[in-house]
Order: structure tokens, then C-alpha cells, then sequence
């Protein structure tokens, strides 16, 4: 899969509507085939700071960058931003979430 996680710094007067500003954009990229999940966190440090944690099928990953919804969202939430999004992405091997065997619930 290809695992992504972005970090978006949000304007301060934006922060609160963060994630109704990107629902439709959300809600169309989990809909996406491929998609294996899309999830927002607020950082518990920076309330102006966003981490999407995303993955897609290894083939999916261009589709999702030339839909519809994507483009919609290169115009619309900039905006809303203090800087461009940082990111890091992987392939990484699986299609999940894996277990922390360090950490295991028994």
C-alpha cells in the first residue's frame, strides 16, 4: 500500500471549521476504490495543526490525485492555509494496520 501522513497548518481563524471545510473532499476520497482509509487528527500540541494519515491500494494513489474531488481541493482549501502541507509517503508491504506487539493486549 502506499501510506501517506501530511501535516496542514490552518489558519487560526479557520482551525475549528477545519474538518467541515474538508468533508466533501474527505467523504469523496474514503469513497474512492482503492482508498484504505483517510483519517483526521488535531494535534493535541498546535490546535492549528492538521496530520491526515492516508493509504491506497498501490495502484489507486494517481487515480485519487486526478479525481475530481482532488482538484476541487488543490483550489478550495488553500486558502485556509498558513503554509503548503508537509509530507512523507511510503510503500509500505499489507493493505492494514498492523498489530504493536509491544504493546499487546492479552
Amino acid at each position: 500500500m502506499i501510506f501517506i501522513c501530511a501535516k496542514w497548518q490552518v489558519k487560526p481563524e479557520n482551525a475549528d471549521q477545519w474538518l467541515d471545510l474538508t468533508r466533501d473532499f474527505t467523504e469523496a476520497t474514503r469513497a474512492e476504490p482503492g482508498n484504505l482509509f483517510f483519517d483526521w487528527s488535531r494535534s493535541v500540541d498546535d490546535p492549528n495543526e492538521f496530520v491526515l494519515i492516508e493509504a491506497f491500494l498501490d495502484d489507486a494513489a494517481e487515480a485519487h490525485v486526478t479525481a475530481p474531488h482532488f482538484k476541487q481541493a488543490q483550489a478550495d482549501l488553500p486558502q485556509y492555509l498558513v503554509a503548503t502541507p508537509k509530507i512523507v509517503n511510503f510503500v509500505v508491504p499489507g493493505n492494514d494496520w498492523s498489530e504493536l506487539g509491544e504493546m499487546e493486549v492479552k
